[in-house]
């Protein structure tokens, strides 16, 4: 059984171009760190004021808070 170095070495220049990309890219997604879940723990923090406020409305009050 051949290493692959061997195998690689087989192959034409483009495609051991092609290779060397591919591992590069293995390597990459391999050590990226794993995205963050989503934090929901703000869920229900207005539900106090659920009858209050429709969902636009605390939108529209949110907009005008960041400017």
């Amino acid at each position: 059984m051949e290493s692959l170095e061997a195998k690689i070495r087989l192959l034409p220049n483009d495609l051991q171009k092609e290779v060397e990309d591919f591992i590069d890219f293995l390597i990459d997604k391999k050590l990226k760190k794993p995205k963050k879940q989503l934090k929901l723990d703000w869920f229900g923090g207005l539900k106090e004021y659920r009858n209050q406020y429709t969902a636009l409305e605390l939108q529209k009050k949110a907009s005008d808070w960041r400017d």
